[in-house]
């Protein structure tokens, strides 16, 4: 046999690459083979998705036992296909609810194990045995609905009836029925703002389920947020105990040199104390040498020359120039100086 460096590299090189290509696939679709994947697939039909969306967490008894894989339309209701872990046992009347997980709206699949059989791989829960999510939004306007129907003038006119008619009952029955007509008329009284206050409830509900996935994001957000100053922590420390060192150092430096940044220290009193003491002297200085600068500027400022003026210099006299006379020329009169 060739030792490995003598063989040819090309073919390694594909077997290589087809070898990691195979792993990468087999990593990212782990969930879909047979021996190691995600276990049994079943399928739910319902009559509304509720919410439920791939990657809900599966349930029984509490207990995670596998995800939703698929939730998609069929026909006039859905169908949810999930994925449930080996060993779980299941009977041939398996039930399956959807159920609220948090108060943000997201929604898990619940199992209910029944029947003496064994539910076979593949199988459909039908739409009888499946219960669809209760919304939250729906429940307060329900409860809306069912407060605005009730009158309550006359539920209060019963109750002081009934209180009315049990006030030769003993004094525990008569105080209990007292006290229930006395809430009755609270009730009543407080109609209105029992009504504004489940309206605002359902208002509030519907914006957060508008808001659902604002309110996941940044929950998300602030678990990144989280999770890089967890990653930070070892830095933060590094650096909070090197400040620390830092500041014991400086403390030392100080008291080994306090002998002599004392004395450094007098004298820099002394000499503050001095220009304090001359404050009005330097202004009066500042204020003279303005006009100083302000002509030694103009006399510099014609580039290599500077002007001057000296005083009672009298003028240099005009000369006149000689004559002399050219050939051919005429003769001009003139001075130059």
């Amino acid at each position: 046999m060739k030792p490995f460096r003598e063989q040819n590299q090309v073919t390694i090189g594909v077997v290589g690459l087809t070898v990691i290509g195979l792993l990468m696939m087999a990593a990212f679709k782990a969930q879909d083979l047979p021996l190691i994947g995600g276990g049994t697939k079943y399928s739910a039909q319902f009559s509304e998705a509720g919410g439920l969306k791939p990657n809900d967490e599966i349930r029984v008894a509490g207990v995670r036992v596998g995800q939703v894989r698929k939730v998609e339309l069929e026909g006039t209701h859905v169908r949810v296909d999930f994925v449930v872990d080996r060993g779980v046992k299941l009977g041939d009347k398996t039930g399956a609810e959807m159920k609220i997980k948090t108060l943000l709206g997201q929604k898990y699949l619940k199992l209910n194990p029944a029947g003496a059989g064994e539910l076979k791989e593949g199988s459909e829960i039908p739409l009888d045995r499946t219960v669809s999510a209760y919304d939250v939004v729906d429940a307060f306007t329900d409860l809306a609905n069912t407060t605005e129907r009730i009158d309550t003038a006359q539920l209060a006119r019963a109750l002081d009836t009934l209180s009315t008619t049990f006030r030769n009952t003993p004094d525990e029955v008569q105080a209990s029925l007292t006290g229930l007509s006395r809430l009755s008329r609270t009730v009543a009284k407080r109609d209105e703002e029992l009504k504004k206050l489940l309206q605002h409830s359902d208002t509030v509900t519907k914006i957060l389920a508008d808001r659902n996935q604002e309110l996941v994001k940044l929950l998300k957000d602030g678990n990144t947020v989280f999770q890089a100053v967890q990653a930070r922590r070892a830095l933060i420390h590094q650096l909070l105990v090197s400040t620390q060192k830092l500041s014991a150092q400086i403390t030392a430096l100080v008291r080994e040199n306090r002998k002599d940044l004392a004395p450094t220290l007098q004298k820099v009193n002394a000499v503050l104390a001095t220009l304090l003491k001359n404050q009005n002297a330097l202004d009066a200085t500042l204020r003279n040498l303005a006009p100083f600068v302000r002509v030694f500027t103009n006399t510099l400022g014609t580039g290599p020359w500077f002007d001057t003026y000296l005083e009672n210099v009298v003028p240099v006299p005009e000369v006149p120039l000689p004559q002399v006379p050219i050939p051919g020329l005429p003769i001009l009169g003139g001075a130059s100086r």
